[in-house]
Parts: C-alpha cells; sequence; structure tokens
C-alpha cells in the first residue's frame, strides 16, 4: 500500500540517557533497547505530540552466572539477581522463570514515557522534553511503564499507559491540560487488561473505551460459529473516566476465517467520523516468538460503539523492514507494526505506530482507505 508519508521519525540513538529518570540511579551502565509505540495527540499550538515509550535496558545483564532486572523502589532503582539455571531467555524482552507451576517472568528493561514534540505534520521533531518525562512513582509501576495511549475528550487529555508490578498488569490513567504536565490519577483497570483506548469524545453523555482483558483460558464458540475463541477488543463506559463498567455487548472479535487476526488487541483512540468511530487495531498472526503484527480498521457505530458497521480485511498498515534497514544492528524482532495513535490532518491522518519493537514510525494515511 503506497502512503502519501511513511518514516521513522524518532529511536533509540534520539535518546539522550544522561537525562533519563534512572540517570545517576543506577550503578550498571544501561542502554536504549527501544523507542516506540508512542500516544500521539495534538497540542494547542498545532503541534503534535509523541508520548514515546522508552525501553532502557541492562547492558551487561548477565553477572556472575545471574541475569539482573531493573525494579523502582521508592524513588530509586535496584538490580534483583536471578540464577541462569532458573530462567528461560528466549524471548529477548523478557526471562521467564521454570518450574513456577504458572507463567512467571521478569523484565529485561524497564520503560518510562518521553514526550517527543513533532512539527504539525508529523515529518520532524521539534523538540524532547525530558524535563516532563513519566517515570514509576507508585509500587504498581516498579517494572515500568509501557505503550501510552493519549485521547483528548473537550478540552482535557487523558493518556492510558500499562504499568506492570508483580502484582498485577494493570492500565493507570493520567490527564492533563496541556497534554505536558499528567497528574496520575491512579489504576482504572486491575490485572491483565491492556490496551485501553478512551473514545476522542461521549457516548450518550459518558466516556467509552476499548480494552482488552487477557488470560490463560477462553472458552469455544459454538461449531460453525463466524468467531475464534481467543483475545479480542471489549468495551467499557464511564461517568468520569475514572470508574468504568465493563459492556454487555461484545465488540470486534477474532474472525474464524482468517489467521491473520487469530488475536487482536486496540491500537489508536477512536475518532468521529461521518460514517461512525473510527478505530485502528492490531491483529496477530501466529508465528515465531511474538507473532506477525498488523494494522487493520473498523468502523463503530456513533450510538452504539458494540455495533461494527465496516471492517476491513486488508491491513492499513504492515510491518516495513526497509524503515528498519539504517538499525539493522539494533533489531531484535521483526515482523511488528503496533499502532498507538492517530490525529486529524485534514485529508490524510497522521499515523503513529511502534515499529519492531524499536522506534517510532509516522504514516500519513489518506482517508479515502477508510470509505
Amino acid at each position: 500500500m503506497t502512503h502519501i508519508f511513511d518514516a521513522i521519525v524518532f529511536g533509540p540513538a534520539d535518546v539522550d540517557l544522561s537525562r533519563s529518570p534512572l540517570a545517576g540511579k543506577l550503578d550498571a551502565e544501561t542502554y536504549v533497547l527501544g523507542a516506540f509505540n508512542p500516544g500521539l495527540t495534538r497540542l494547542a499550538n498545532g503541534n503534535l505530540l509523541l508520548m514515546v515509550r522508552v525501553a532502557e535496558a541492562l547492558r551487561h545483564p548477565i553477572v556472575d552466572q545471574h541475569v539482573h532486572s531493573i525494579r523502582w523502589d521508592d524513588d530509586s532503582y535496584a538490580l534483583d539477581p536471578w540464577p541462569l539455571d532458573f530462567v528461560d531467555t528466549t524471548d529477548p524482552r523478557a526471562f521467564a522463570m521454570r518450574s513456577a507451576g504458572w507463567k512467571v517472568m521478569a523484565l529485561t528493561s524497564l520503560s518510562w514515557l518521553l514526550p517527543v514534540e513533532l512539527t504539525a505534520d508529523g515529518r520532524e521533531v521539534v523538540a524532547v522534553h525530558y524535563d516532563k518525562a513519566i517515570a514509576p512513582r507508585a509500587p504498581y509501576q516498579c517494572y515500568g511503564i509501557e505503550d501510552a495511549r493519549v485521547s483528548r475528550v473537550g478540552d482535557r487529555y487523558f493518556m492510558t499507559a500499562c504499568s506492570v508490578s508483580p502484582e498485577r498488569q494493570a492500565t493507570s490513567l493520567y490527564s492533563s491540560d496541556n497534554a505536558l504536565d499528567w497528574h496520575l490519577e491512579g489504576l482504572v483497570l486491575d490485572h491483565q487488561n491492556k490496551d485501553m483506548l478512551i473514545f476522542e469524545g461521549q457516548v450518550a453523555g459518558k466516556y467509552f473505551a476499548q480494552t482488552r482483558p487477557l488470560g490463560d483460558l477462553y472458552f469455544a464458540y459454538p461449531p460453525g460459529s463466524e468467531w475464534r475463541a481467543g483475545p479480542s477488543i471489549n468495551l467499557a463506559s464511564s461517568p468520569d473516566a475514572l470508574h468504568w463498567k465493563p459492556y454487555d455487548k461484545p465488540g470486534i472479535r477474532p474472525h474464524s476465517k482468517t489467521i491473520a487476526t487469530a488475536r487482536m488487541g486496540g491500537g489508536a483512540p477512536p475518532v468521529l467520523t461521518d460514517r461512525g468511530w473510527l478505530t485502528l487495531w492490531h491483529g496477530v498472526e501466529p508465528k515465531g516468538v511474538v507473532g506477525v503484527y498488523r494494522t487493520y480498521w473498523s468502523i463503530l457505530d456513533r450510538d452504539d460503539p458494540a455495533q461494527v458497521v465496516v471492517t476491513s480485511d486488508t491491513p492499513v498498515l504492515e510491518p516495513a523492514p526497509e524503515l528498519t534497514e539504517p538499525l539493522k544492528e539494533l533489531m531484535y524482532l521483526d515482523n511488528v507494526v503496533f499502532t498507538t495513535g492517530i490525529a486529524d490532518a485534514g485529508d490524510h491522518y497522521v499515523v503513529a505506530s511502534g515499529e519492531a519493537d524499536l522506534a517510532c514510525r509516522i504514516t500519513h494515511v489518506g482517508k479515502q482507505v477508510f470509505a
């Protein structure tokens, strides 16, 4: 598919770790594993803002036959050692504990959020706001803050992010008047609920959001059903954006006729169009270590978002190895495009994605694609 503009605009080499929240607080050398999966919004001055996930990893995680992870601990950071014979390091992003009785893992990096201001068209970086960076500040974020999504509803900005700790992998909420100075509201969705996207507008006087509950068990649909069991995109509503009730009707579900979207999750916050709510989401084809991630789109009914008006079976974005070719020495994953933001730009949308869990990709997508 030909796009008006499609490029990597920010990557690991663009992060100054001397200005990291971890700088001077950790007795070990670190590097940027990835600067990716950016939330996106438009500022009052017309420029675009990326909330970039910076995954900061240990340069030498293995010392004395132990692999180490980074943990926030009361305004400081600690290194936790694990014996090598106790862990499985197949996935470069994490290591799994052996013989735990159930799935237990630790991360090879700690993530924080970096505001990066772009020109109004998203093509160039204007400023990197290190003084506005968001780092862990609560026990439920001790293993990091991941994958921000930013929505503007009225005159307020809301940002959801995944907060990681031993007790839960949950969604935290931030609010702001200007998208630069953020107030942590706390947890809004509990254990194993990721990819929460707040609609950019209300439905029947309520806030709405897409969510993606995860688990190790899914019940089968009846034989011959058009749907495939597995992770799907659910809905929730709220009177205040703080207290959320799951919607009684299902949202977007994997279709039984294709394996390309066997697993799915929310991408960019839904935006209102003449046809209804436009939502970009990711579908994952099982393959290799993490699968192949592509971006698809649906239009949801403006008055009842559980009603899907239309869904595209053709991806609007696919992994683009030619974009990361200059970064190939830093690659540790491939076949992943993970869309996380959308902004209106007149006759097209500016779409923000993480490419290969490594860098930030900006794509201009003509509105006719969604017709």
